[in-house]
């Protein structure tokens, strides 16, 4: 079941999204989007890892909270909604050094005023290095014409 506002939309309407934000300079790319999920990259290197040589937990969470609000933002009609983080928790299960992690972003519930991802970040070895929920809040568009 396709579960995004526009039926037709495909990875390359992500070009250009992110641009001077912190999915930019932490390198975050959209790789894959499915009917009901969807995915990105984000390297492992002097932007996105701790003092100890290993994966941020900060920037697990980032790139999840990233997969979850861009999943909300397709499904929701931008028109008249935004979309904000309302809360988030990750569980780190492993560490990575070096290389790449992957995240899938799957919906947990989609409602009128919530929407809960589940966000799964894996390593190149397929090895589970996060799993972390995000809470959306959906929120009437203000009209700022007077």
């Amino acid at each position: 079941m396709n579960i995004w506002y526009n039926k037709n939309i495909t990875i390359d309407f992500f070009q250009g999204w992110g641009k001077d934000t912190l999915s930019e300079y932490f390198g975050i790319r959209f790789t894959e989007l499915g009917d009901n999920y969807l995915k990105a990259t984000m390297p492992v290197d002097n932007r996105t890892r701790q003092p100890y040589g290993l994966l941020h937990g900060g920037a697990s969470v980032a790139l999840a909270e990233t997969l979850g609000s861009v999943g909300s933002a397709l499904v929701i009609n931008r028109e008249k909604f935004i979309c904000v983080g309302l809360e988030i928790n990750a569980n780190h299960i492993r560490s990575v050094q070096s290389g790449f992690v992957t995240g899938t972003c799957t919906a947990i519930h989609i409602g009128g005023s919530t929407h809960v991802w589940d966000i799964r970040i894996h390593d190149e070895k397929n090895r589970l290095i996060c799993v972390s929920r995000l809470t959306v809040a959906i929120l009437k568009k203000i009209n700022q014409e007077k």
